[in-house]
């Protein structure tokens, strides 16, 4: 996805292509790349296909070195109000389980809901019982199945990462952790699209005491997966004459599929204080995973097919910033490593 839509024409073969390229390690799979896959077997879009692409996904990806690092997005898990419909959830998880021993990864990505608030419970216990039955389920799986929970900076219930975090305590199973996203962080805490001056009120006061707040709180034991993206500072507010705006979608979200951009970058008017969040997670915290490049942009839905190798380049260009920027090692030194999400 971060190197180019399939709706757009940008297949996953060439893809994987750039990822490798341009030294990628490790890819996060997109679920729609794969039932992109699927579809094109005969019989459509099928479980059994499903776990075929799935297959064929595994292969693509060892033929060129790159580690598949997790399946994502299981959208809006739950905290449904209609309890046959968190029910028939648990049967879907059931498939993504067979998916994932196909993909031979073992971390699938929960991103908080944001259904209407009409479909969703506030009642947090409620919604940790839920995730609960889901990590013990992944707990009976072999090998075993974890699970990366995100705050959405649009969640409808959950949209920071305290609050992600706080589920995540109540779940207290091993194989349930957060997946910290510079991008959802900041554009909760630091960001408004639809301000003027595209921040919030005080927001560095409220970003460094957030910052701090991770030092203390978290666990890095339970940090299964950073993500990073910058976000674009834009040049009116997100309101209803901009023209990303739509009417069904808050603001954020609207300007999250439409102007991410890759760490550091500036050039394209990149303005989210990434360094000071990343240093806290990498050189405060001792995280020592995958760093995965998560970005959504109108670029990457243009049918231009140089798009795949044109982003590839900006995120390896991002890459070597980030490693100077925030003092990383190489890959030669095992930690951390680089990874696309396509």
């Amino acid at each position: 996805m971060s190197l180019g839509r399939c709706f757009a024409g940008h297949s996953l073969p060439h893809k994987l292509d750039m990822a490798a390229k341009y030294g990628f390690q490790g890819i996060e799979v997109f679920y729609e790349d794969l039932v992109d896959l699927a579809k094109s077997l005969p019989g459509g879009d099928t479980p059994s296909n499903q776990i075929t692409a799935a297959r064929t996904i595994h292969d693509l990806c060892a033929a060129r070195s790159l580690t598949i690092i997790c399946l994502q997005p299981f959208m809006h898990f739950g905290g449904l109000i209609d309890r046959q419909a968190q029910a028939q959830q648990y049967e879907e998880l059931k498939l993504w389980f067979e998916l994932c021993h196909a993909l031979e990864t073992d971390l699938i990505l929960f991103p908080s809901s944001f259904l209407p608030e009409e479909q969703l419970t506030d009642d947090m216990d409620v919604i940790a019982a839920d995730f609960t039955v889901a990590a013990d389920m992944g707990l009976e799986q072999q090998p075993q199945i974890k699970f990366a929970f995100e705050a959405l900076c649009w969640g409808t219930r959950i949209n920071k990462w305290e609050q992600s975090w706080d589920i995540i305590q109540r779940v207290d199973r091993e194989n349930f952790g957060i997946c910290l996203d510079s991008y959802n962080i900041l554009g909760r805490i630091y960001a408004d699209p639809a301000a003027v001056n595209g921040k919030t009120k005080d927001c560095d006061t409220v970003t460094k005491e957030s910052i701090k707040h991770i030092l203390t709180d978290i666990d890095v034991s339970k940090v299964f997966l950073v993500q990073v993206a910058d976000g674009e500072k834009l040049s009116s507010p997100l309101n209803e004459s901009h023209p990303f705006y739509n009417a069904e979608q808050p603001s954020r979200m609207s300007w999250s599929r439409n102007a991410r951009l890759f760490y550091g970058e500036t050039s394209y008017n990149a303005y989210l204080p990434c360094k000071q969040l990343l240093r806290a997670v990498v050189q405060g915290l001792g995280f020592e995973g995958w760093l995965s490049f998560e970005v959504f942009n109108r670029r990457f839905c243009d049918r231009d097919q140089a798009v795949p190798e044109e982003t590839a380049k900006r995120a390896a260009e991002s890459w070597e910033k980030m490693k100077v920027e925030l003092g990383l090692r190489t890959a030669d030194d095992v930690q951390p490593r680089l990874q696309a999400m396509l």
